[in-house]
């Protein structure tokens, strides 16, 4: 993978309030004062995005969205022919 930073989007009509987001990713996430998730960091650094991966997994409703950078294929060697 290369540096280039995880995206998040998260869709509020599709959040239920279930707040696992923000025990499990509070860097990133919060709660509105109806209970919907609000985005805090939708670029967060390296150290939070295994928390981050683990909320989006862990959303009851789908509400997190991970746009992950694709990882650079490696291009295989030709031989040289003779």
């Amino acid at each position: 993978m290369t540096g280039d930073p995880l995206r998040i989007e998260v869709s509020r009509d599709l959040c239920r309030g279930a707040g696992m987001c923000t025990l499990l990713a509070p860097e990133v996430f919060d709660q509105s004062d109806e209970g919907v998730v609000l985005l805090l960091d939708a670029r967060p650094p390296a150290a939070v995005r295994a928390a981050v991966r683990e909320a989006a997994d862990q959303c009851p409703c789908a509400a997190i969205t991970l746009h992950e950078p694709s990882p650079t294929p490696e291009v295989p060697e030709v031989p040289e022919t003779p």
